[in-house]
């Protein structure tokens, strides 16, 4: 559905720090850095750019705001969140753990990122 996502960031060399260490969790390679400055993750089913806000105003978290990224275990979910706390993020909402929903029982932790924005790793338990 989406082919990109694009996140403010007011230190950039703070969001490579936590991106790559995150992602990297996630078995996603280090950030490359287009011709505009912009932090791009790459990958087959779409990119995440971070960037300094274009209008030059502070970027601020989005408040209602969640971005998911898919973890394919439990421990991938756990790598995630320790990462980004070792690297700038602060944990939010409950710690790492299971969490039912109508679609099933998933495995979730939060965190947000240098800038504040709200991130959670997903892993989807089997039944």
């Amino acid at each position: 559905m989406f082919s990109h996502i694009t996140i403010g960031a007011n230190d950039i060399e703070a969001s490579r720090k936590f991106y790559d260490s995150t992602l990297g969790a996630l078995g996603i390679k280090p950030a490359q850095t287009d011709a505009k400055g912009r932090l791009v993750y790459a990958t087959d089913t779409g990119r995440l750019m971070v960037t300094k806000p274009i209008n030059g105003q502070p970027a601020t978290g989005a408040n209602g705001g969640t971005i998911g990224f898919d973890a394919g275990s439990e421990a991938a979910v756990n790598a995630w969140h320790a990462a980004g706390v070792a690297n700038g993020g602060v944990t939010c909402e409950n710690p790492p753990g299971i969490r039912q929903t109508t679609s099933g029982s998933l495995y979730l932790a939060y965190l947000r990122d240098p800038a504040g924005n709200k991130l959670c790793a997903v892993y989807r338990v089997p039944v």
